[in-house]
């Protein structure tokens, strides 16, 4: 079952910082989830939020400022993540802006061609289906993940339309029989974000093979 650690190490340090992910390796996660959005210069950007307004003490949209601008407000670059994991574990970048998609999967592919990286180590989920369509379409090697926070049944059936790897379900919609349909069909499920412990205690019972938690240091 692997450790996945939310927005680094959301519970304990200020999320998708080089500090939440510093602390989320140092607790030996197996990956750490991640959110992108694109810069004014077109950089990928390290926040969840379309706008800065909740986690700097700026306003106005992630689209508006420079990489460097948002660098100096304490919001990294996809570059910077990648630089510090050092292959230490797994990344999952969430596609938030649909503008994104195909340069993550240029870096990833940079990564693996020309820096000695794997595909195993990376993985691109979504909300946004249609992103995960377009990864599909560009590099079958990437593994892809199902995000929903309502549909498990859509999930199953978009999942096997583009060969995805794991399905990210909110823990709240899961259950036994659910969970075994779903590895049946030869999908991973990691579920998201467990971290009360009892609810911690519940996925373990179900078998998920991985936990997106605010709170790496506690599963």
């Amino acid at each position: 079952m692997l450790i996945i650690g939310h927005r680094g190490a959301k519970g304990l340090a200020p999320e998708n910082t080089l500090v939440s992910f510093q602390k989320a390796l140092a607790f030996g996660v197996d990956a750490i989830e991640l959110d992108v959005w694109c810069s004014a210069d077109a950089q990928l950007m390290v926040i969840h939020d379309e706008t800065i307004d909740r986690t700097t003490t700026q306003k106005g949209l992630v689209n508006h400022f420079t990489a460097l601008e948002l660098q100096k407000l304490g919001i990294p670059t996809l570059e910077d993540v990648f630089l510090l994991v050092n292959q230490q574990c797994v990344i999952n970048v969430e596609i938030k802006d649909p503008n994104a998609t195909k340069k993550v999967v240029a870096m990833m592919e940079h990564y693996v061609d020309h820096k000695g990286w794997n595909y195993s180590q990376f993985q691109i989920s979504s909300f946004l289906w249609d992103a995960l369509f377009t990864v599909f379409r560009l590099n079958t090697s990437i593994p892809v993940g199902v995000l929903t926070e309502n549909d498990i049944d859509s999930a199953l059936l978009y999942a096997k339309k583009i060969n995805a790897h794991s399905i990210n379900p909110c823990y709240k919609l899961l259950d036994v029989s659910n969970t075994k349909l779903i590895q049946e069909n030869g999908f991973k499920l990691y579920t998201w974000t467990v971290s009360v412990p009892e609810d911690v205690i519940f996925v373990k019972m179900l078998q998920v093979d991985g936990i997106i938690t605010d709170f790496p240091d506690s599963i």
